[in-house]
């Protein structure tokens, strides 16, 4: 059984975070994608077994039953997310790390289970206004939901210093160079 590095990205919805990681895993070859499994629909141009694996409710209730995820939640009301344990083997098999762009409290669980073997990164909206004009901006929520990831962004925020690193995202050219500075020093001790 083979064993990588595990880098994890969390932030409230609109932080920058999934930029963040696609701007690394074209950068560090060595890096592979942690795709999450949800009962969400699909929006927009995602795309099955790639952003993410999209199962129903009961699918996803059967695999909580058989212990098949490192860590799941409910993140919003009826709507499921997880980390499969296949899938880190998968890409452990491949001989890559697994970095995952996932929910607050997701990364956190992974961080306590997996401890020195992880990097926790927690990527700082430079203010809750911005995140809240951000999410407005990209017109994929119903008011309802966008209520939802404001509530809930609130609250996330709150949990940044319970991470390794808090990165600032004010300038995302920046932020993705310090990321990229982060995961190759964890990775590979470059400094």
């Amino acid at each position: 059984m083979t064993q990588g590095k595990l880098v994890i990205f969390s932030a409230p919805s609109g932080a920058g975070k999934t930029t963040i990681v696609h701007y690394l895993l074209s950068r560090i070859p060595e890096l592979e994608f942690s795709i999450s499994a949800t009962t969400r629909e699909c929006r927009g141009n995602e795309v099955n077994n790639k952003d993410y694996y999209f199962i129903t409710k009961e699918e996803f209730l059967h695999k909580v039953a058989k212990h098949e995820f490192v860590e799941f939640e409910e993140v919003y009301s009826g709507t499921f997310y997880g980390t499969l344990k296949s899938e880190i083997q998968r890409i452990w098999n491949e001989g890559k790390h697994v970095v995952f762009d996932i929910d607050v409290e997701g990364g956190l669980r992974l961080k306590k289970k997996y401890g020195e073997n992880a990097l926790a990164i927690f990527v700082q909206p430079p203010s809750l206004e911005v995140l809240i004009e951000r999410l407005s901006g990209r017109g994929t929520d119903s008011p309802e939901k966008l209520k939802e990831r404001i509530q809930k962004a609130g609250k996330e925020l709150s949990y940044a210093d319970k991470f390794d690193i808090i990165l600032p995202n004010n300038d995302l050219k920046t932020a993705c160079e310090e990321a990229e500075q982060l995961v190759r020093h964890f990775l590979f001790g470059e400094a």
